[in-house]
């Protein structure tokens, strides 16, 4: 199996496995139970993981919170921010490309009176900062942008949107998610209130994730969506999930410590995006003009649906958008905020690597794509008229 869906989720590096495994075995105390020496233990490895993440993001331990993921923080942090700052304003601004979690939590709270803005983007998925800045109002209570997309690779200006939203007293949140393990991160500089990312992006463990929370903000009292013990300063109800907390301690580490290798990911991705465009005609890299992270490349197949093409490549895996609405029958709605037609979006393939993606691997997926690209086109009446110029 050759596997180029590593933005839907990693392969759990070897190093991150060893390190998680006897929190699965021996030492499977419960961390908030200090009273006796397996409690001790385990809390000693929450600690030791709080300062991997805080260290390698340039944050402090007592800004980093400790959660199930990147969907329950964006859950966390737009409905506390809209719960504890509602009476100020209901405004919220974020953008038609953000996650389907962002997305949903947005339409939650229109529900609920909330206002929600969509910054427009351009055709490469780019937001105009100027035009954000028009939009925040007095009212204004949280501008949600993600660091970079999940479907396009588009990395946004981060830093200059945390200088427009301190300069208008507005906070900040944004998803890192596919951004954190493979762009440098120092949020000593970069003025983000709030932001967070998941474990199983950077090979890590699935099912645990880290929200930051910048101290010199304001959210302090955001309103948690999970209530119970003290854990994560009352922040946060429930028992620590040990092992996998270890783990991506362990695997933020590791990623932060060999960011070299992604320039080695981007030359493949970049002898992907060549060889189809070269190899298979009537294709077009999404976004290509603008910075994007270094793993991930959308490629659309002119008059080719893309569940075909990934149907007769069972052993490639590939995604046709999202993996959390992967079973969807809808167009991306990533592409359709791009000003990409229906057809465009149903005929879109995203690819994205990893630092186990193998200069093999990338040319023998290109080899059986135009194998069996060529084939469907052969078999469909669409690609004839498109050929005899009666389809544009």
């Amino acid at each position: 199996m050759i596997y180029l869906d590593n933005n839907a989720t990693t392969a759990l590096d070897p190093d991150v496995l060893e390190e998680m495994i006897p929190y699965l075995t021996l030492s499977y105390g419960n961390a908030s139970s200090i009273q006796h020496k397996p409690g001790r233990i385990a809390s000693a490895a929450v600690v030791k993981a709080r300062k991997q993440i805080a260290t390698s993001i340039h944050a402090s331990e007592k800004e980093i919170f400790f959660n199930s993921g990147a969907t329950e923080a964006i859950n966390t942090v737009i409905k506390g921010v809209f719960a504890l700052y509602s009476g100020k304003g209901k405004h919220i601004i974020t953008s038609a490309t953000e996650h389907k979690a962002v997305l949903a939590c947005c339409e939650h709270l229109e529900k609920k009176g909330a206002e929600i803005t969509y910054v427009p983007t351009d055709n490469n998925g780019m937001i105009d900062t100027s035009t954000l800045a028009d939009l925040i109002r007095p009212d204004t209570i949280l501008v949600a942008l993600m660091a970079a997309n999940n479907e396009s690779g588009v990395i946004h200006p981060i830093e200059e949107i945390a200088t427009i939203t301190k300069e208008k007293n507005t906070l900040f949140f944004c998803d890192a998610t596919q951004y954190v393990g493979k762009v440098p991160l120092n949020l000593e500089k970069t003025m983000i209130d709030i932001l967070c990312f998941s474990a199983h992006k950077f090979h890590g463990p699935k099912g645990t994730g880290a929200l930051y929370i910048r101290r010199k903000s304001r959210p302090t009292q955001i309103v948690p969506l999970i209530h119970g013990g003290k854990q994560e300063q009352g922040f946060r109800g429930g028992t620590y999930n040990v092992p996998a907390i270890v783990g991506m301690g362990k695997a933020l580490e590791l990623a932060v410590s060999d960011l070299t290798c992604q320039q080695n990911i981007s030359d493949l991705r970049d002898l992907l995006e060549s060889t189809i465009l070269t190899e298979i005609p009537d294709t077009e890299v999404i976004a290509s003009a603008v910075s994007r992270i270094a793993n991930t490349s959308n490629i659309t197949f002119k008059h080719t649906k893309a569940t075909e093409i990934m149907s007769r490549l069972p052993d490639i895996a590939i995604s046709a958008g999202s993996a959390c609405v992967s079973g969807d029958r809808d167009p991306s709605h990533v592409l359709k905020a791009m000003h990409r037609s229906d057809e465009e979006a149903f005929c879109s393939l995203r690819f994205s690597l990893s630092r186990y993606t193998t200069e093999e691997e990338i040319k023998e997926t290109v080899a059986k794509l135009r194998t069996v690209v060529r084939q469907i086109r052969d078999q469909s009446p669409v690609w004839q008229l498109y050929k005899d110029g009666l389809l544009d």
